[in-house]
């Protein structure tokens, strides 16, 4: 019984870890949202949830998810300003599940007034 103990542990379940924006104008600000799943034994905790610029701004549960139970994390990315063209940005998600680092991928091709150069 103790073994069984030691071995429960939080599973994050990602939906997909890609979301593709597909071809937009710099004034749009996009948003998307990966879905998971705490598909472990043990409450789900994500300590964070950060991207590789500061264009691409994650949001993500403050509170523990049970076993079973659903939770979002919201991905905003705003490229006024930025390179157009095609991009791809990761978010690493840190949490407690079995595997503690978790990286999804937004991607798309960003354009001025219709061009991507």
């Amino acid at each position: 019984m103790v073994a069984t103990a030691m071995m429960a542990q939080a599973k994050i379940t990602f939906a997909k870890t890609t979301h593709d924006f597909g071809s937009f104008d710099e004034n749009e600000v996009k948003t998307c949202v990966f879905s998971f799943t705490n598909t472990g034994d043990e409450p789900l905790i994500i300590h964070q949830a950060y991207s590789s610029c500061g264009c691409t701004v994650p949001t993500f549960p403050k509170e523990a998810v049970k076993p079973g139970e659903k939770g979002e994390i919201k991905v905003q990315y705003t490229g006024k300003g930025k390179f157009p063209g095609t991009f791809k940005k990761a978010i690493t998600v840190r949490s407690n599940s079995e595997e503690p680092l978790t990286r999804l991928y937004i991607q798309g091709v960003m354009t001025v007034n219709g061009k991507t150069n």
